[in-house]
């Protein structure tokens, strides 16, 4: 299959590089965590898992989305985290839970596989089934849920809601390839779209923005917010968070850029068509790149020191998805930009 590249920046070898050095954190039961002996969470799981389909590591792909079905509980959701196989946090995240869809069909686009499609649509159903109970009356997704008890957090937060809309189009995709009725979930999408639709004009809409990166530029890779609208959203805060030739800061009040954050933001702005802004993005963190492919997860730009001080797996993730956006490599490049297939834009 064609490996993701970027001319001038990164080669087809070096991203299959990146992906083996995901292989290399995965554990024996298919969890990819944070980075070895790390925490384990279901939504980082699933992009570190979409990133080796993209880097042509199949079957370690499916051996971690194996993990996702084997591990769901019966309410449909997981853990918020499990380390080397110990519940850490019991608590249910909506947006955790509904990311699966995203992953599943990001793989069927690679590998056009339909019993792969088959075997995971119980994991999809039932992760999607539990995270629209956390709508309210307006369409709005809530953040959170104690296990034990049930408890919803009230938090209607911007990234977890973006994620979620474009998690709701890829269900409902899933869904009409297998013949499996998916009204409830279409409906459920089409009503948190009326709900960014409102924010764009009223940010009161949403719990405000925090200092995270992520608030910024989540609308636009989620697919809620498009067109010039989209555009002039990121324009709005890019000389905040964007350092030129360093990448993206995680926080608008620290000195820190992130390579996670920067390549999901290079996937946000290409999925508005300015992929030379996203190469250029990509390119500004190959300073966090290290000899076998691995990335380190940022740089503190003012005393030049890496923190943390550790090579993640969703950095690395988050370079091959960000490549093959970029590049049209696979099938499944277009995972976020072609939600805005199924919405208006502008």
């Amino acid at each position: 299959m064609p490996i993701p590249y970027i001319d001038g920046v990164l080669t087809p070898a070096q991203i299959r590089a990146t992906g083996q050095s995901i292989v290399a954190m995965q554990e024996p039961s298919g969890a990819l965590p944070w980075f070895p002996g790390g925490k384990t969470d279901p939504w980082d799981h699933v992009e570190s898992a979409m990133a080796l389909s993209a880097s042509g590591f199949r079957w370690e792909a499916e051996a971690a989305y194996e993990w996702s079905r084997r591990t769901q509980r019966l309410d449909g959701s997981w853990p918020i985290e499990v380390r080397e196989g110990r519940v850490v946090d019991t608590g249910v995240d909506s947006n955790f839970c509904a990311y699966v869809a995203v992953g599943v069909w990001h793989h069927f686009l690679v590998y056009d596989d339909p019993v792969f499609l088959r075997r995971m649509w119980s994991t999809v159903r039932a992760a999607i089934e539990r995270t629209v109970t956390f709508a309210r009356a307006d369409g709005a997704i809530r953040w959170a849920a104690d296990y034990s008890t049930g408890e919803m957090f009230p938090n209607v937060l911007i990234t977890g809601n973006a994620s979620i809309y474009s998690a709701l189009d890829c269900a409902v995709r899933i869904g009409d390839v297998l013949g499996e009725p998916t009204q409830a979930w279409e409906a459920a999408r089409h009503r948190l779209g009326d709900v960014f639709d409102r924010w764009a004009d009223d940010r009161s809409v949403l719990d405000p923005a925090s200092h995270h990166s992520m608030d910024w530029y989540y609308p636009v890779l989620g697919g809620a917010v498009r067109g010039d609208v989209g555009r002039e959203l990121i324009d709005e805060r890019w000389s905040e968070f964007v350092v030129d030739g360093l990448g993206a800061r995680c926080v608008d009040d620290h000195p820190w850029v992130t390579g996670a954050e920067t390549c999901e933001l290079a996937m946000a702005v290409d999925s508005l068509g300015d992929v030379d802004r996203a190469a250029a993005l990509v390119q500004s963190i190959q300073h966090l790149r290290e000899d076998d492919g691995s990335y380190w997860t940022g740089l503190v730009f003012s005393d030049g020191k890496r923190w943390p001080v550790e090579l993640s797996c969703w950095t690395a993730a988050a370079v091959v998805l960000a490549a093959d956006a970029i590049s049209r490599a696979t099938p499944g490049s277009g995972i976020f930009r072609d939600v805005a297939d199924s919405r208006v834009a502008g």
